[in-house]
């Protein structure tokens, strides 16, 4: 149980981005959480795809109350801020999109995303609707002190379009959102293109991303892992049951965690 309340929590979200740079990696359960406390990350963010891949399925297919509950957890289990990728906030969903925001304050999230994506319609929403959504996930969020991330999917459904990313970012801008967020633009320019909007931006740390070190002298915010932490770990997995298999060795035991770090797990 954390012994931070949720309202400093909060706060601390606020403060962090008014401050300058931080890093804000992404963990897909409650002890990868616990480990990047540890390691002394300021803030978390979930993983829609990571989360998706613990329940053995693809992104996008976690219904709202699994979603929920996962927060929850999250929450419960660590004392930083939790920043909750909510995929498109469940508009189809009882209540819909305002409710979805109301169910993940009460989970304690501190700042959550809505994308402009439609998983059914397998496209990007209509830029006008898309708005619409944002301003409707921002009277929620705000109404319960959470920061609200606005997502430009472009980039990562096949639309290299920075003209179109930038107009939706600046409509969401209008609409009230606090952060904007392109996953998937990875130069230079592009990143400037967002960050001279004038709000926070994050920014998904990618193999082809610049540094760390140059997005934020870009004006950068915050940097997140998104699900490739996820991958990471699961990969590890899989390469140690591969050796275990084909060879009958157990090298991979070499990259276990050590008893101090298993330490991070606590008997609550």
């Amino acid at each position: 149980m954390s012994h931070v309340s949720v309202d400093q929590r909060r706060q601390r979200f606020t403060e962090l981005h008014a401050a300058g740079f931080f890093l804000i990696p992404n963990p897909f359960d409650q002890g990868s959480a616990r480990l990047l406390e540890a390691q002394g990350f300021s803030a978390v963010a979930t993983t829609s795809s990571g989360y998706a891949a613990t329940r053995g399925r693809q992104d996008q297919h976690v219904t709202r109350e699994e979603l929920v509950e996962h927060v929850r957890a999250i929450c419960d289990a660590i004392d930083v801020p939790v920043n909750v990728d909510s995929e498109g906030c469940f508009p189809g969903a009882d209540g819909g999109i305002a409710r979805t925001v109301e169910l993940l304050a009460d989970a304690g999230a501190a700042g959550l995303s809505i994308e402009d994506f439609d998983p059914v319609a397998g496209q990007v929403l209509d830029r006008a609707e898309a708005t619409d959504r944002v301003a409707e996930a921002v009277a929620a969020a705000h109404r319960h002190g959470i920061l609200l991330t606005a997502r430009a999917e472009n980039f990562l459904h096949g639309r290299a379009d920075i003209d179109d990313t930038v107009a939706r970012l600046s409509a969401y801008r209008d609409a009230g959102a606090d952060v904007l967020y392109a996953p998937g633009i990875t130069t230079d320019s592009h990143i400037a293109q967002v960050v001279a909007l004038g709000l926070p931006v994050n920014v998904l740390a990618m193999g082809v991303t610049p540094p760390v070190p140059r997005l934020r002298e870009l004006g950068v915010r915050r940097v997140s892992t998104g699900g490739s932490l996820t991958w990471a770990a699961y990969g590890a997995f899989v390469r140690a049951a591969t050796e275990l298999a084909a060879e009958g060795t157990t090298g991979y035991l070499e990259g276990s965690l050590t008893s101090q770090q298993r330490q991070t797990f606590r008997d609550d």
